[in-house]
């Protein structure tokens, strides 16, 4: 019977014939010959559950997967945006069941009660007096006492005050404490069937015989002990939304609204002296599907002009990827990274030449993405392949890191970033120190192996063989020593280079080596490493 065939979930036609999950195929069918039945797809089911998380995020920022099932709302001081508690279940599972989904929706002080209340609780029907029989256990089912409300199309909404979490607890089944099977089992060996058998023993002996688990989740589902829900998202410091009553599916009017919400977002960042690095734009279509677009800035950005340019950049990169359907009923935008942005007194005729090239950096990464503009620096390190490296052409690495990470369609938990000390971040500096020799113009990333020819045998070369062309050497300077730093070679040698100036008798101007010495036991190599103009 292990490896027999489950029923893995049923629907409520199934369920008032008395077919539960878990119950073998071979024995549903035995009852109901014509059941239908359908293979599960736990990978297809996870990608709904968070789809649908998603969607709850227009309720709240704080929403937790519970696999493979069910989610976790924080509404701790949301629920009053839709008319109080009951108003906001009630439109959640209203709105599930236009999708087709069906929902059962509890509001408790604890993960806990919720969780159990939602799946074991209940609800007696509006006019309905409880019936003793309302707060009794029986063997295949328990209910919860009068908790919630019935909805007339099927749908249960469950409302538990913070003064009747232990009552409503006390006749559910211990698996209501999301406990697994075995130490389910376990307990009912000893006629332990119900939370009230287990929720005024002592502790200790409890988590002696069956775990430290099990005690934990009747002190987490009473309130004793504190359990937090881990977003699937990132909750952003700074986040400003616009509801409709008639959708809106226009580019123009989304575009409008982000640039109105933009105003919005301004007052609240220049209150606390910040910029925006990272803004992301959320738009929640009425079938459910939701569009995340982020945009990065070179610089902190609080000019609601310069936030609404930046998705019009990100709107023309990614074409008719994000199709509007019948329209967004709620548009988001968050800064989920903030820089402090001091006010700057510019040059009354001279032009912004610093604002000018952050906003270029704004609109080129808009379009490619702020990893691909890049900018050259240079590196405290004289080995010249090592001298200058390619970074973000915005002002923060971190916070480039952390918008690529975003991406528009990636849902993976990004940090909340605060980059309170810009001045830390690496100049674009780069002019040659004019006491310094010439340094060629193309840097080989790789030095290429060339065979030259020296009179001396510490000289420079006189002829030497690259890509097999051999090439007269008309002038050299040189040399110019630059020995590796601490490390050795494979062999244990020091790494010094001599390099070498040198044009030849065609007018090619390289940058030419010699690795090694004539005393050592190997005889020195040449490579190439650069190109002058």
């Amino acid at each position: 019977m292990k490896g027999a065939l489950r029923l893995s979930a049923v629907n409520d036609a199934a369920a008032q014939l008395g077919l539960v999950p878990g119950l073998a195929l071979a024995d549903a069918r035995a009852r109901y010959p014509r059941i239908a039945v359908a293979d599960a797809d736990p990978a297809v089911d996870a990608r709904t559950l968070a789809a649908i998380a998603d969607w709850c995020d227009r309720y709240t920022p704080l929403v937790g997967l519970d696999p493979p099932d069910g989610l976790l709302l924080d509404i701790t001081g949301c629920a009053h945006l839709f008319g109080g508690e009951e108003a906001m279940c009630r439109d959640v599972v209203e709105r599930l069941a236009r999708h087709g989904f069906h929902a059962r929706a509890a509001v408790a002080d604890t993960v806990g009660c919720a969780w159990a209340v939602a799946r074991y609780g209940d609800p007696v029907i509006p006019g309905k007096a409880a019936s003793p029989e309302s707060i009794t256990a029986m063997e295949h089912g328990f209910r919860a006492p009068a908790i919630g409300r019935y909805r007339n199309d099927g749908e249960r909404i469950f409302i538990v005050s913070s003064n009747d979490t232990r009552e409503v607890l006390i006749p559910l089944p211990l698996a209501a404490l999301r406990i697994d099977a075995d130490t389910i089992a376990a307990l009912a060996q000893v006629g332990l069937k119900r939370i009230a058998d287990v929720i005024d023993r002592p502790r200790a002996p409890l988590a002696a015989r069956f775990g430290e688990a099990f005690v934990r989740r009747i002190d987490q589902a009473i309130g004793r002990e504190d359990e937090p829900i881990a977003p699937r998202l990132p909750v952003p410091p700074y986040v400003t939304e616009r509801r409709f009553a008639e959708p809106i599916a226009r580019e123009e009017d989304v575009l409008g609204t982000i640039e109105h919400l933009a105003r919005e977002l301004a007052g609240l960042l220049e209150r606390r002296g910040d910029g925006a690095r990272i803004i992301e734009v959320a738009l929640f279509r009425t079938d459910g599907k939701v569009h995340r677009i982020a945009a990065g800035a070179g610089a902190p950005l609080r000019d609601p002009a310069r936030m609404r340019a930046l998705f019009v950049e990100r709107l023309a990169a990614i074409g008719d990827e994000y199709d509007p359907g019948f329209g967004y009923d709620v548009v988001r935008l968050a800064a989920f990274a903030t820089e402090r942005a001091d006010p700057t007194q510019t040059g009354l005729a001279a032009s912004d030449h610093a604002a000018e090239l952050a906003h270029l950096i704004d609109r080129l990464g808009a379009r490619f993405g702020l990893r691909r503009v890049t900018r050259l620096i240079p590196r405290d390190t004289h080995i010249p392949e090592f001298a200058v490296t390619a970074v973000a052409a915005a002002s923060s690495a971190y916070a480039t890191s952390a918008l690529e990470t975003r991406g528009a369609k990636s849902h993976r938990p990004l940090p909340r970033l605060r980059l309170s000390n810009p001045e830390q971040i690496p100049s674009a500096h780069t002019e040659q120190d004019s006491l310094a020799p010439t340094r060629p113009v193309r840097l080989f990333e790789q030095p290429e192996r060339i065979e030259a020819i020296a009179e001396v045998p510490d000289g420079p070369p006189v002829q030497f063989t690259w890509r097999r062309v051999r090439h007269a050497v008309a002038h050299a300077e040189g040399p110019e020593r630059i020995a590796m730093e601490w490390w050795r070679d494979e062999h244990g040698r020091r790494l010094t280079r001599d390099y070498f100036r040198v044009e030849s008798r065609e007018g090619l101007r390289v940058w030419l080596y010699r690795e090694g010495f004539f005393n050592d036991r190997a005889p020195p190599h040449w490579f190439l490493h650069g190109v002058f103009a």
